[in-house]
């Protein structure tokens, strides 16, 4: 029995904590659970249930389970099988959670309990099963790039060596076949013994160098009882050199009529296998350029104020709170603040949007961006992982290791394939020797070898992650950050959106229009009041009323006792007077009469304002009315949405008449309205049973849990980073517009991995049968291993080109732009 404490997210009172320790109690497999509302944690003792389990059941129900995701880099995977196996040993550390092993990357994206497992220990629990893992450092990019050049000269150079071995021995076996002269010209000149000793020793090199990895990697895989590529190579590879070293220097050890050298197809199976690993190398690199040009974007050098004024100093060396200067046609450092000078600053390789933005004192800048014609100075915010361009690379290389739902059949399959493949070559072998013509032993031989090697499942393992890589990296270059790469199965499929409000199809820079008030009350007197109370809220209709109260020229009390109540209000105490705001349905709850509102109310929510309540020594005060302008691009994201057969719904914590005012205005179809932050999970959950696959488009804290509760959240980039935290999907822009670009992309990319699944699955069905012979009494020719290992090759490659068109989807999203 294991006792394991989570730390969770998620709860908001001791209801929540009942409800958790309900919903963990109902778990088969743990014992005992105990839950702590105060440090936000819950203590399970786990019996048979696995922590992949509980975390899953806890995430449905609304709460999620703090953990740390790991990148691990993997050396030594040859196969999808070798991926089945790195997930099975994971997965039995104590402490993991979750593990996604991407074949493509050379990586596993690991979920796990700090306190129990750390990164360290999965590398060394997946270095002793036979592989080589380390921790990936997410700011080595320079390393990264070293390494990565390596993974693609390495193969290279083995295929060099393996072609110039194997091409002698090639041409004069395969060129005396084609050309009987050629033969008889070489047989008189050296002898056939002399050839053969020949072809021996260079196909001996081909194995023992540029091929010894298949051997010292696939055999050991095979007595571990976990076959894999390597197995395939290795076995089919040493048997046709086996068979060929017996008929050289032992014949009489075979049946008469048998003696026959294959040392070509052993040595021309090697050389074609790696040519086959250099040109998916290279391909696999394409598929990653997206997060090499990110990593690109920050310059090396950045030029900061010391004491002997500004001087040129590398960025690993700059602070928080340092002032830089930022010249013309310069890229931006890091996150900042400008604190003084103009310029036009393009953004478009970090959220997508091809039009320069404007930036003056005050405003934000993202690192990596490019300043226009003027010098600007800023002070730092943001630097290294803290960095808005750290963390969407790191965002990117998680979504990148996530494994898709669709993957899973293809998973399943390849489980069980290397053995069966080892099965069938054995029936192959036999049922040769005993049905085929005399001499059967050398038809056997070529048979078996072909169906070992054109069976490989590379491609399999590649279908589904190089789509995911290249259409990650797309959507990282269009300002869509696919913080899990589940989501993008999952938002193709999607059959309603649900948005909110405020901030998401409003620009979330709501202006005060009018104030309505109860003598003996003053405009100028609520204003003060309200503004006071209003100062220490983060909600954007705060800063509304502040604004109104600051041009007004008021001077702003101080207020005290503050407490938030969400999606009802606000409360505090300013100087003797105690203040309540809110909606109608919170002030009714207070026992207040409004009916000396009502002429207001009706008039202001005609015109889809948003209405704050406010009360004053526990009687009705007074009305604002506040109006949001609605984003441009709002009414064609809709449109599009409506086009693709995707259904839409407004979700809104304002009044029922302001909901309804601004999805009559850009056509939503539905809306629910005066639903409390607590309220949308239960929404989302509803929407579910009634219309399936949900996806919720917010960007505030009260949205939390919507976005956690959907199938996908969409958070805005311009959003909190609460909302960004349980999104799946970030709109770095905050345009919804992106939400139609997101599923447009989405969609290419599952048509893309269906496309490469049924290639791979195809093929290997195909193809077998062929290898095995099942052509041969209608032809009289079986397929040679050397156009069994040229076909292996060419399917992987044919997985990884078809992945690379995908990249043409990028030019396909800009004619979303409104």
């Amino acid at each position: 029995m294991n006792e394991v404490t989570l730390q969770l997210q998620g709860m908001h009172c001791a209801s929540c904590a009942n409800r958790v320790e309900r919903v963990l109690n109902k778990i088969s497999g743990i014992r005992n659970s105990s839950v702590n509302f105060a440090m936000e944690t819950a203590r399970i003792e786990l019996e048979s249930a696995s922590l992949a389990d509980v975390t899953d059941t806890l995430a449905k129900a609304g709460y999620l389970v703090r953990e740390t995701h790991s990148q691990i880099a993997i050396a030594g995977m040859h196969c999808a099988s070798c991926v089945t196996r790195i997930e099975e040993i994971i997965r039995k550390i104590p402490g993991v959670t979750s593990a996604n092993v991407n074949f493509a990357v050379g990586s596993a994206l690991v979920g796990h309990l700090s306190s129990l497992a750390t990164a360290a220990d999965i590398a060394r629990a997946i270095t002793d099963s036979g592989y080589e893992a380390k921790t990936i450092d997410a700011e080595a990019s320079d390393k990264s790039k070293k390494h990565s050049n390596a993974e693609i000269e390495q193969p290279r150079n083995l295929m060099v060596m393996a072609l110039s071995l194997s091409l002698p021995v090639f041409v004069i076996e395969m060129g005396g076949h084609a050309f009987p002269a050629f033969h008889h010209w070489l047989h008189s000149l050296f002898g056939q013994s002399a050839i053969w000793t020949f072809q021996f020793l260079l196909a001996t090199l081909v194995l023992a160098i540029p091929g010894r990895k298949f051997f010292t990697s696939g055999i050991p895989a095979l007595l571990r009882g976990a076959p894999d590529m390597n197995a395939l190579v290795a076995i089919g590879t040493g048997a046709a050199w086996s068979f060929s070293t017996l008929s050289l220097f032992a014949p009489t050890l075979l049946p008469e009529g048998t003696r026959a050298v294959y040392f070509e197809a052993a040595a021309a199976i090697v050389t074609i296998i790696l040519l086959g690993r250099w040109l998916e190398h290279r391909a696999r690199a394409r598929t990653g350029e997206a997060i090499k040009g990110l990593l690109d974007l920050q310059p090396r050098i950045a030029s900061v104020k010391g004491e002997d004024g500004f001087k040129d100093t590398p960025i690993d060396e700059l602070r928080v709170g340092d002032i830089v200067r930022v010249r013309p046609g310069e890229r931006i450092a890091v996150d900042g603040k400008v604190i003084e000078g103009r310029a036009d600053v393009v953004e478009a390789m970090i959220t997508g949007e091809p039009m320069p933005v404007s930036k003056s004192a005050g405003d934000s800048l993202i690192g990596g961006t490019l300043n226009g014609n003027s010098a600007l100075f800023m002070r730092a915010t943001g630097v290294g992982k803290d960095m808005m361009l750290a963390q969407i690379v790191t965002m990117v290389r998680d979504a990148q290791t996530s494994k898709l739902p669709i993957q899973s059949l293809a998973d399943k399959v390849v489980a069980y394939f290397v053995p069966a493949v080892l099965a069938v070559a054995a029936i192959t072998i036999a049922a040769w020797l005993t049905f085929g013509p005399t001499p059967a032993l050398g038809l056997a031989l070529v048979a078996g070898v072909s169906v070992l090697i054109i069976a490989c499942p590379c491609a399999m393992g590649l279908a589904t992650p190089t789509s995911i890589m290249v259409s990650t990296g797309i959507g990282a270059e269009s300002g869509l950050l696919f913080r899990k790469g589940d989501a993008i199965q999952r938002l193709a499929e999607a059959s309603v959106v649900v948005f909110d409000k405020t901030g998401t199809l409003t620009v979330g820079s709501p202006r005060v229009t009018d104030v309505s008030v109860i003598k003996p009350y003053s405009n100028e007197d609520v204003l003060a009041l309200v503004a006071a109370v209003e100062t220490q809220s983060e909600h954007p209709i705060a800063r509304a009323i502040e604004t109104a109260a600051v041009e007004a020229g008021l001077t702003l009390p101080t207020a005290k006792d503050f407490q938030a109540l969400p999606g009802r209000g606000v409360s505090a105490r300013v100087g003797e007077h105690q203040v309540l705001l809110g909606t109608a349905r919170h002030m009714s709850e207070e026992g207040l009469d409004l009916s000396m509102l009502d002429e207001a109310r009706i008039r202001f929510g005609k015109l889809g304002h948003t209405l704050v309540h406010v009360a004053i020594d526990g009687q009705a005060a007074a009305l604002i009315a506040v109006s949001d302008p609605i984003k441009r691009s709002s009414k064609a994201t809709i449109e599009a949405l409506h086009k693709a057969g995707i259904k839409t719904s407004l979700m809104t914590g304002d009044t029922e008449i302001a909901g309804r005012s601004v999805a009559a205005q850009i056509g939503i179809q539905s809306v629910m309205a005066e639903v409390l932050p607590g309220d949308k999970h239960a929404s989302v959950r509803t929407l579910q049973r009634q219309h399936g696959v949900v996806a919720f488009v917010g960007d505030g804290i009260n949205d939390a849990p919507a976005l956690a509760a959907a199938d996908i959240g969409i958070a805005m980039g311009s959003g909190t980073d609460v909302a960004i935290d349980a999104a799946d999907l970030v709109l770095v822009s905050g345009d919804p517009m992106g939400v139609v670009k997101a599923r447009h992309l989405s969609c290419a990319t599952l048509r893309n991995i269906k496309q490469n699944l049924f290639w791979a699955f195809a093929y290997n069905t195909a193809l077998i049968p062929v290898a095995a012979g099942i052509l041969f009494p209608l032809t009289g020719q079986l397929l040679s291993p050397v156009l069994a290992a040229t076909a292996m090759a060419l399917s992987s490659i044919f997985v990884l080109g078809n992945a690379l068109r995908l990249r043409g989807v990028k030019s396909e999203l800009e004619r979303y732009a409104v």
